[in-house]
């Protein structure tokens, strides 16, 4: 075991010294003297998420008896967050671990292969509609058109939302400059009364810090913490008791590769990289999860409060949550079809989150 973390810590060493010879000159492909190395830039700044992502990195050339290696970057290391598909594309980067919901500015249906407003509300589901109900198959054929190969989802739990002023109900958000990842999460909580704005995980603490914004959501208590947010919001504003998000109860993320880099490996190590991205996902819920608990305790201790909205909060968010899931998904026929797929699943018996009277006189234009 001693061993194991020694290797492990050297390799986390080495990636760092080649991480900054990759950043001054992005261009330059770098390549393991066995095999290949994939430069792969996830969008967690810092704390939990970043070390878990480097810990996973560092297991892949070992595992390939050196065919394949990942050299891991943080958010903003290489480019921005909302620049990483480009710099896939483009090759600047061979793959990324990115929040699913930041493609929806090219892929308009990646809306809902994410978390959204009252909609699917546990992990397991989400792996349901991905690899059980055509959900894999359809996201890798809209990315294909865009030159990039969608691996899987990595989950890493629910969103929460951090405030300066206690909120207690939807009608404290009215006024409130907040930060959001935009699209069907943003509007709907334009629809409360919000003043919404879109940021990167990296730059909401200053913003916060400065009075930017008064209300921001991002991602677990763990990763959080360890960005400061406790030092700049006295709030933590959650759901009822058992569901901590009502606007993204799962947060997705994936592994996403350039298809060039994707066709350039061998059959054999593409299978490889979808078991490992399973394994990631399972591992990366699990830690996050485990350090959630440790960060409750330390938010208590700073003196945060968590407040709760009520079962009529969810009530009434439904209501105006569901008339803006068909008007998404109305946008795009790709968007639709993806959306039928997780309406059926959700009015089916196997979950009821959506009766019949929910969704009377609204249609899908498929």
């Amino acid at each position: 075991m001693k061993r194991s973390i020694t290797t492990r810590r050297g390799a986390l060493r080495s990636l760092a010294t080649a991480g900054a010879a990759t950043l001054a000159a992005p261009h330059i492909v770098t390549a393991a003297s066995d095999g290949t190395t994939w430069r792969i830039q996830t969008s967690w700044p810092g704390g939990a998420g970043l070390q878990i992502f480097k810990d996973w990195c560092a297991t892949i050339e070992e595992k390939t008896g050196g065919e394949l290696a990942f050299q891991p970057f943080g958010a903003g290391d290489v480019v921005g967050d909302f620049q990483l598909a480009d710099a896939v594309k483009n090759g600047v980067l061979e793959a990324i671990n990115p929040f699913t919901i930041y493609y929806q500015g090219i892929i308009p249906a990646a809306t809902f292969m994410t978390s959204y407003p009252l909609g699917l509300r546990n992990p397991h589901e989400w792996d349901v509609f991905y690899y059980s109900l055509g959900g894999l198959e359809i996201a890798r054929e809209l990315f294909a058109a865009q030159g990039l190969h969608f691996v899987g989802p990595v989950h890493h739990g629910p969103n929460i939302i951090h405030s300066k002023v206690p909120i207690r109900s939807i009608d404290d958000f009215a006024g409130r400059k907040m930060r959001l990842p935009g699209g069907m999460v943003a509007e709907v909580f334009t629809e409360i009364g919000a003043e919404t704005t879109v940021l990167p995980g990296s730059e909401i603490f200053p913003a916060l810090e400065k009075g930017t914004i008064d209300v921001a959501d991002y991602v677990g208590p763990a990763v959080n913490y360890a960005l400061g947010f406790s030092q700049v919001t006295d709030y933590i504003v959650m759901g009822p008791p058992g569901f901590m998000s009502l606007y993204q109860p799962v947060d997705l993320m994936d592994i996403t590769v350039g298809m060039e880099a994707w066709n350039a490996i061998s059959p054999q190590m593409q299978q490889f990289v979808e078991m490992e991205t399973h394994v990631y996902s399972d591992m990366h819920h699990a830690a996050i999860q485990a350090a959630d608990q440790e960060a409750w305790k330390k938010f208590e201790e700073d003196g945060t409060e968590v407040t709760r909205l009520t079962q009529d909060d969810v009530e009434l968010m439904t209501e105006i949550a569901v008339p803006i899931w068909f008007e998404y998904a109305n946008r795009d026929k790709d968007a639709a079809r993806i959306f039928k797929i997780q309406l059926d699943y959700m009015m089916s018996g196997s979950l009821g989150y959506v009766t019949p009277e929910q969704v009377e006189g609204m249609e899908l234009d498929l």
